[in-house]
């Protein structure tokens, strides 16, 4: 589906979004039997309340929708988007009460809201259009909002169809849309192509591992972007109990979150040299499966004692890392579903991330504050190394002990780029329930904010 403002401006309603502490003044501007139906119907400015208005001989159909107040509005993201979905079908325009710095991501919601996962079941429309508001760049609003959608209908889709065949699929499509060049190393030629690691993972499962590689652009910096594409991940031969794998169609949230950046950045025409790495594999169960005290050779030459066929994430991402490094861009990011610990210690909503470079996390916190994508900085803490060094290889793929899983993954990773402009995020890719503008289920995390800092990251 295509997330898109209102194509025409007939029949366009006026809307009011009214803070909470304003209600009774703008109450009082109305004909009085309009403020007093207002009243009746418990209009007070709150968060989510939205009214329609009837026109009367002297006065146009209206329709207001709350704001809330400062403490409420600090509480959550896409206030005009709770309000949006009670509206009844019709176009809208914002006639006042967004703050200008706040038109872009009320808008954005709003565009959000209308995503629908309608590919096995029905579901009604939004049938609430709204008008680009003035001064809001309408196709930057309409490519963040589609390569959210392209995110989220990727998490949503089941294993059965979203493996990795399908994963390659929908990144041939965009490279497609967007006149990229992709290439895939598929099966047996990983090995070939010296990319062990990813073979290994996913060598038994009956859909064969593979690396999608994708390019666009040909001036700028070079900014490359790499994401987990484990399309369903059952845990190996350390089998997941089945509540923890109950929700791991999402284990490729990492590549759904870098395809739908690339969308942005290819849609709004960052000048960036575009690189996408996804290495996508299933975690299977079978005879041939890797097994727990496997030593495993990496790309890069160094050696991984898996302790858990279940860490198998930082594996696939280690070799296409090397493989990124090698051609010593600017940027280099990775995207991935990787830990449950780092959901122990942020929760859902929060992207966290790592990265040494300064420069980069200033621009980055920047950002996210702006565009309403937090974002939370974890620490490659030096001192846990030695946690990833085990007694018989160079690495280990799952210390024991517990303690600070999402730190060692990210120094696990961060041993295959030799460059500090690394930078890790480790979401979760999934909104376990619903809020304005997310519905429940997959969805994207950290993008809009990285695409608002790549200027600042990249050219300054």
């Amino acid at each position: 589906m295509t997330l898109s403002f209102a194509t025409t401006t007939s029949d366009v309603i006026n809307l009011y979004v009214v803070p909470q502490d304003e209600a009774n003044a703008w109450l009082a501007t109305l004909p009085a039997a309009t403020a007093e139906w207002a009243r009746a119907s418990g209009f007070t400015g709150a968060i989510g309340q939205a009214l329609t208005l009837p026109a009367t001989d002297k006065y146009p159909a209206l329709a207001v929708v709350g704001y809330g107040s400062d403490t409420t509005r600090k509480r959550g993201r896409f206030h005009l988007a709770a309000a949006a979905v009670k509206l009844p079908a019709g176009t809208y325009r914002i006639a006042s009460g967004v703050p200008k710095d706040q038109l872009e991501i009320e808008a954005l919601g709003w565009l959000l809201s209308s995503y629908r996962f309608d590919r096995y079941k029905t579901i009604p429309p939004m049938t609430a259009y709204l008008v680009a508001p003035a001064g809001v760049d309408v196709t930057r609003v309409e490519a963040i909002a589609n390569g959210e959608a392209l995110t989220r209908t990727l998490i949503n889709t089941p294993a059965s169809d979203m493996g990795p065949p399908d994963l390659e699929q929908a990144s041939r499509d965009l490279a497609d849309m967007h006149g990229a060049k992709i290439e895939v190393t598929v099966g047996e030629d990983l090995l070939k192509a010296n990319l062990p690691m990813i073979h290994t993972v996913g060598r038994a499962a009956d859909r064969a591992p593979r690396l999608i590689d994708m390019r666009w652009g040909d001036a700028g910096p070079k900014l490359t972007l790499v994401g987990k594409g484990v399309c369903f991940d059952t845990g190996g031969l350390n089998l997941k109990p089945s509540a923890s794998m109950g929700l791991m169609k999402k284990d490729m949230g990492g590549a759904a979150a870098v395809l739908g950046l690339a969308h942005m950045i290819m849609a709004t025409g960052v000048q960036v040299q575009l690189r996408v790495l996804i290495p996508a594999v299933e975690n299977s169960v079978s005879s041939n499966a890797f097994r727990p005290q496997d030593i495993l050779i990496s790309r890069k030459g160094l050696t991984v004692e898996i302790n858990n066929t279940d860490a198998e994430g930082r594996l696939v991402l280690a070799d296409a890392l090397a493989l990124a490094d090698e051609e010593k861009p600017d940027q280099i990011i990775s995207m991935a579903t990787l830990t449950g610990a780092a959901r122990v210690a942020v929760g859902p909503d929060l992207a966290p991330y790592f990265s040494d470079d300064t420069k980069f996390v200033a621009a980055l916190e920047a950002s996210a504050a702006s565009v309403a994508d937090p974002v939370w900085r974890l620490p490659f803490h030096d001192p846990y190394e030695n946690m990833i060094e085990p007694v018989v290889a160079d690495l280990d793929n799952a210390p024991s002990g517990g303690f600070a899983g999402c730190i060692t993954a990210a120094l696990f990773l961060r041993r295959f780029v030799t460059a500090s402009n690394y930078a890790h995020f480790d979401i979760y890719g999934w909104q376990p329930v619903a809020a304005p503008a997310r519905a429940k289920g997959g969805v994207g995390q950290g993008t809009r904010a990285l695409l608002d800092a790549l200027d600042r990251i990249l050219t300054k």
